[in-house]
């Protein structure tokens, strides 16, 4: 994943900031506690592709 890429990201939903989980090859947004998924190193930031952390999912 390109870090100047990883720099300008922000959540679709509420223009917050994303972790970055390598091992995952997942974006986070811990404020609407959802993972984009990276697919062939190209985030997909849509809503109906991110998965719902589940309660008890560190962020």
């Amino acid at each position: 994943m390109d870090s100047k890429l990883l720099d300008i990201l922000v959540c679709p939903l509420c223009k917050g900031p994303l972790v970055y989980k390598k091992t995952e090859q997942e974006l986070i947004c811990k404020a609407d506690r959802l993972a984009f998924p990276i697919r062939d190193d190209i985030p997909v930031m849509l809503e109906g592709e991110a998965r719902r952390l589940a309660e008890t999912e560190e962020v």
